[in-house]
C-alpha cells in the first residue's frame, strides 16, 4: 500500500509574507510538495496568473460548486468567497505525494476536523510592521487596509490552536524554520513506522 503524502496547512494574516516564505520553501522541496491552489471570488492583482495564484472563479460558479460539495472547506472573507478543491488534494495525497496548502484560519479550522495534516502559523515581528507592509503594497484603499488590519487581530488569537508558529522578520529564519518543522514531521512519521513494525 502507498504511503500517503503530508499535508502541511499554513495560515497568517494578510501581508505577513507567508506567500513569500512558502515560495522561498518550495524552492529546495519542488520534488516534494505540490501547492494546492485556492479558489477565491476576489479580483486577480497585478501579476496573478489563474490557475498558479488562484483558480477565480466568479461567485455564482463558486456557490455552484459549494452545492456539489466540490470543496474540501471554503470561507467568506472580506465580502469575497474562498475555498480548497476536494479531489485535487485528495488525489494529491494519496498518490503519495506531500500538499502544501496556504489557508486562511476559517478554512484551517475546517481542514483540520477532516483531514490529518501539520498546521503552521506565520506572524508577523509586530503589529506595526504588519500595517507597514500592508501599506506598502499599494494594492488597495485605506480602508481596505485597515478592514485587513482588523481581520489580522481577530486571526492572530488563533495562533495558539496551531501545532508551530514561525515569526517572519527575517526571510531566510523564516523558512530555515519551515524546514526544520519538515525535517521533524519526516523522522516522527519514520519512528511511528518503526514503532509500529515492532509491535
Amino acid at each position: 500500500m502507498k504511503k500517503k503524502g503530508m499535508i502541511f496547512v499554513i495560515s497568517a494574516p494578510s501581508g505577513t509574507g507567508k506567500t513569500t516564505v512558502i515560495n522561498e520553501f518550495l524552492k529546495g522541496h519542488r520534488n516534494d510538495f505540490s501547492v494546492s491552489v485556492s479558489v477565491t471570488t476576489r479580483q486577480p492583482r497585478k501579476g496573478e496568473i489563474d490557475g498558479r495564484d488562484y483558480y477565480f472563479f466568479t461567485k455564482e460558479k463558486f456557490r455552484d460548486y459549494v452545492k456539489k460539495g466540490r470543496f474540501l472547506e471554503h470561507a467568506t472573507i472580506l465580502d469575497n468567497y474562498y475555498g480548497t478543491l476536494r479531489e485535487t488534494v485528495l488525489k494529491t495525497v494519496n498518490s503519495g505525494r506531500n500538499v502544501i496548502m496556504d489557508i486562511d484560519v476559517q478554512g484551517a479550522g475546517k481542514i483540520t476536523k477532516k483531514v490529518d495534516c501539520i498546521t503552521i502559523f506565520i506572524v508577523p515581528p509586530s503589529f506595526k510592521e504588519l500595517s507597514r507592509r500592508l501599506l506598502n503594497r499599494r494594492t488597495e484603499s485605506v480602508d481596505a487596509v485597515k478592514n485587513r488590519l482588523a481581520l489580522a487581530k481577530k486571526e492572530l488569537k488563533e495562533r495558539s490552536k496551531y501545532d508551530y508558529i514561525i515569526v517572519n522578520d527575517k526571510l531566510a529564519d523564516a523558512t530555515g524554520y519551515l524546514d526544520n518543522i519538515y525535517a521533524l514531521e519526516r523522522l516522527n512519521r519514520a519512528m511511528a513506522k518503526s514503532k509500529k513494525e515492532k509491535l
